[in-house]
């Protein structure tokens, strides 16, 4: 029984913390597409998340896509949420 125990506390655990990776990965989304516009020279459209880390030191590095040109895109990196253009 034990075994049994340990394996729902770990799947409960693990639907926890999802959302709240969720919750951080969206809250970059407005912040990214801010720095897109004023430094990249960008009129943001879509937002994928190119990679995602978390821990003490958690990143999100985000790609925007620009309606300007349907292949002109940039990367916006940020952490918790001071974002800063990549390229």
């Amino acid at each position: 029984m034990p075994r049994a125990a340990l394996l729902v506390t770990a799947l409960l655990l693990t639907g926890w913390a999802a959302p709240a990776r969720a919750a951080a990965v969206s809250a970059g989304q407005a912040e990214a597409k801010e720095v897109a516009k004023s430094q990249g020279n960008c009129t943001p459209g879509k937002v994928e998340v190119m990679r995602y880390s978390v821990g003490r030191e958690g990143q999100t590095v985000f790609k925007v896509a620009c309606t300007e040109d349907k292949d002109a895109f940039v990367l916006v990196q940020c952490r918790s949420r001071a974002c800063s253009l990549l390229r």
